[in-house]
Order: structure tokens, then sequence, then C-alpha cells
């Protein structure tokens, strides 16, 4: 019907907007404090951006993307995730010819995948994600794992869990593949369809199979097969994340979903009322896929973190911050000589930074006062005949119920310095 949003898609309405208002300027604040800058990308893509940055023998790309065929018959897709779009940028914009590391964030972007909509998983959906390229030390793969704790604390959502796992390089990962293989094969007939169409092309992501996890407890990590290089930065990772007092947990069967990640993958999870584990926020490196797109061979790294799995954590913890108050003063009128001088009211309140309206329905004083109590208005001036004969308004406190004559001269500054 025209009347209902599509499926997987939800408005955003006034009465919430707030929460996510503060979600995005908690990211704001903290991403600034580390010096990384904004940037908004488009919601579509050419779709064989998302063929070589993401992988084709992805799910996303292969099940979950929306794409379609534009009036230049080019093939284009919404975009499914904010990291291959932020590395086009990159490259395109060349950005590699500036100071590195290049340390960049976006904040509410909005994603795309055609799946199953259910809690915390949509359609259309939104993420705060960071991405820094440049910077091949271990100190950065801590630092943005700290920034994304600090967002989620800053938003009333703590006591969470942070594992973190290496998958390696492709230097050492092409042997692993071939052991993790022979491991397989002879199991291959006992697992899902998924992990049989995956054996080939992407068999590290059997080991995230929820339905065969238990068969194969005990395959091979490639935590055990990690190259020197690799060892040894994720031996750094952890003395980091000592260092900053971090809590964390390894677990060798992060893989994540994206073929782009070489080296750290980390998750951070929260418990549901039933016990279910639900990641808030994933990530990790990508140190091939600035050059695998077209740009020169420059380490990246970042993470994501859906806006509406923030609010559904939120509201499962009861954390939700109060929405504020529309207003801080309405102006009552009643007349049109009255309306003229609250219009003027409003104007010169709003200037000094007061939330300040006046009644446009022109209902009667009484309709005027309870739509202030609705609005929760602080505060009411009353503009009427006495008043302006007087030269005063009534300013009353709508916490305290008191009422007060106020010179017409004082009122702004009054409210400006109380409010």
């Amino acid at each position: 019907m025209l009347t209902q949003a599509p499926k997987g898609t939800q408005d955003l309405l006034p009465q919430a907007s707030y929460r996510w208002q503060r979600i995005e300027q908690s990211m704001r604040d903290v991403c600034a404090l580390a010096g990384y800058r904004e940037i908004r990308t488009p919601i579509f893509e050419h779709t064989e951006l998302f063929q070589r940055g993401v992988g084709d023998a992805t799910d996303v790309v292969q099940k979950e993307m929306y794409t379609f065929n534009d009036k230049g018959n080019r093939s284009i897709t919404l975009k499914p995730e904010g990291t291959a779009g932020a590395v086009r940028a990159f490259i395109e914009a060349h950005m590699f010819a500036d100071t590195l590391p290049c340390k960049l964030y976006y904040v509410s972007s909005p994603c795309f995948r055609y799946e199953k909509p259910q809690a915390g998983r949509l359609r259309q959906f939104h993420q705060n994600g960071i991405e820094v390229f440049g910077a091949k030390d271990a100190s950065v793969d801590a630092e943005i794992i700290s920034r994304a704790l600090k967002v989620l604390s800053a938003n009333g959502i703590d006591g969470l869990r942070l594992t973190v796992n290496s998958i390696g390089c492709p230097t050492c990962r092409k042997a692993y593949l071939e052991k993790l293989r022979d491991y397989l094969r002879p199991k291959l007939p006992d697992l899902c369809k998924t992990c049989q169409e995956r054996f080939e092309r992407n068999p590290m992501r059997i080991l995230d199979c929820k339905e065969d996890a238990g068969k194969l407890a005990d395959a091979p990590a490639m935590l055990d097969n990690l190259c020197e290089d690799c060892a040894g930065h994720f031996e750094k990772l952890q003395g980091y994340l000592r260092a900053m007092d971090i809590h964390y947990e390894i677990d060798p069967r992060i893989v994540r979903g994206l073929d782009y990640y070489t080296k750290t993958v980390f998750e951070i999870i929260t418990d549901t009322p039933d016990g279910t584990p639900l990641t808030v926020c994933g990530g990790g490196r990508y140190d091939g896929m600035v050059e695998e797109l077209g740009g020169p061979a420059t380490p990246g790294i970042g993470w994501g973190m859906g806006v509406e799995r923030m609010l559904m954590v939120q509201d499962m913890r009861g954390t939700a911050a109060e929405a504020p108050a529309p207003l801080d003063a309405l102006v009552v009128t009643m007349g049109d000589e009255a309306r003229l001088e609250g219009v003027k009211l409003v104007d010169a309140l709003r200037d000094r930074g007061v939330k300040a309206d006046l009644d446009h329905a022109a209902r009667s004083m009484k309709a005027q006062f309870k739509y202030a109590n609705k609005l929760g208005a602080r505060k009411v001036v009353v503009i009427a005949g006495d008043e302006l004969e007087k030269g005063v308004v009534k300013l009353r406190d709508m916490e305290k119920s008191s009422e007060e004559e106020v010179s017409k001269s004082e009122i702004v500054e009054l409210l400006a310095k109380g409010l």
C-alpha cells in the first residue's frame, strides 16, 4: 500500500529523532578528540566497486545487494556497507598524497541489504563508521577499538565483550586455506548447503557457520598458522590494548563476513535478554583493499556500528536518554494587537537562543495553556489587553505554578539568562 513504508524500512519520527542526534553527536565528539574528519559518500556506487572490494564470493554481494541498471545501462548498487565507498573516495581524491595517516569517520550513513527483516536488522539501515588509511602499526588498531568503546559508553552501552583475532595476510593465509580444506573435505557431505558452497571460494567463512559450529570444534586455527609479521602485529595489538586497560578475549573463530579483511579482526558484543549474543560493532584491517581498487599500496583499517542496533540495545537496557522539551517558552496572546507583540517577542527570544513559539492555531487562552503543558514548556509568557496597556507581560513558571509581572523591555534578557 502507498501509505505503508516498504518492508524492512522504517520512518524516523520526531519523537525518536533526538536519540539519533545524540548518538551522532557522541560519534562526532569521540572522533574529533582523536583527529578524525567526517566523510560522506554517495548512497550508490558502480556495482564493480563492491564486487572487487567486498568480494564476489560473499553473501553480501551474491545475495543481499540492491543492484539495478540505470538509464545509461550502467550497473549501479545501493551501498551495502561503508568501507568500499570510503576507499574509492580516498583513491579518487588522491588523499594518499596528503599527510598520512588519513583518519575519517561517517555518521548515520544509509546502507541497504536485501535480507529477512528482524530485530536490529533492516533492509535500509544506518552505520556509524571509522576508516584509517596509511597506518600500519597495531597502535591504530587499538585506537579505533578504543573509539568504538567510547562511542558505545557515551550512549549508555557498557559491560560489553571485546573479542579479537588475526586472520593473517595473503602470504600465510594461502597455506592455511589448503590445510583447512584438507580438514573440511571429508566432513563436507555432513555440512550445510551454504558451507558446501563456500568450500572452494571462501572456506574460512565455514568456521563462522552457526549451524555447523559444533562439528568443527577441532578445525585448525589461523592463529596457529600466522607468518612472523602477522604474529608480531597481533602481539603488539594485545600489548596496546593492555596498556589502554581494555579487556579483550581472543576468539579464533572470528573471520567477519567480507573478503577484504587482513590481520586484525574484532567484534564488540552484548547479550540480549534471552542470552543470545548480539554484535554491536565489528571491523578490522583491509591492508590490500586500496591497491585492489586501483590505488597505491596503502594499509587500511576500520569498523562499522549499526545505529538501529545501538537504539535496540538502549531499549533493552533502559538507558535511552529522555526526550528534551521542544520548547523553553510559549507566548500566549489574546487579540490581534497582542499577537503582533507575541510574534516580535518570539523572534527576539529565538535570536537569544531561547526555544520559543506561540500558538499559530488561534486557540482560546485556556487552550493555549493546555498546549503549553503538552509541549512541556517551562515558561509561559502572557500578552493580553491589560499587559499591553501597562507595558508588561505575565511570566508564568509552569513547574512552580508561580506568576509575576515583568517589564516588556526586560523579558527577553530575563528568559535568556534564566534558561
